[in-house]
């Protein structure tokens, strides 16, 4: 189900997909791992439900995606789902935007939100080509956040 979304507030369409993926941690000083699952997926991130809270800002690994793909995310809200404190809404940020959900026909925001990516050299060998790849130093993983491409005007 396609949930429709002002362009002025989402980067990407936002859909609502169940997907079953293994979160791991990717800070020692905040370990956590667990099998979780999407509520919502766009080109720039998902929401999981999990048994456990994390901290804003933990960069997680996301595996087990359809394809047998991974990646690399950060935490960028936590919410409890509910008041028994059994569940949390967990918003995670792609480090890499695209289609990595093997959603068939995604949408066509989606495409672009891709394009704006610095391609990693193993998928420039998986599609065949080595074109020269040119270093943009304000790219991840030079630069984690993009200048102004997201703004969080309730935190200080």
């Amino acid at each position: 189900m396609e949930v429709l979304t002002p362009k002025t507030t989402r980067r990407s369409t936002r859909l609502r997909v169940e997907i079953a993926v293994n979160v791991t941690s990717l800070d020692r000083m905040r370990p956590f791992a667990e099998r979780c699952t999407t509520l919502v997926v766009s080109a720039q991130g998902c929401g999981l439900r999990s048994s456990r809270a994390l901290q804003l800002e933990t960069p997680i690994m996301l595996n087990d995606l359809p394809g047998g793909r991974s990646v690399t995310a950060k935490v960028v809200n936590c919410v409890p789902l509910g008041s028994d404190g059994k569940a949390f809404l967990i918003g995670a940020s792609l480090y890499t935007h695209g289609n990595v959900w093997g959603i068939a026909n995604p949408p066509e925001d989606w495409k672009v939100a891709a394009e704006q990516n610095v391609p990693a050299p193993s998928a420039l060998k998986a599609a065949g080509s080595e074109p020269a790849l040119n270093v943009n130093k304000k790219s991840w993983p030079y630069n984690l956040f993009s200048e102004g491409a997201e703004k969080h005007t309730n935190r200080k």
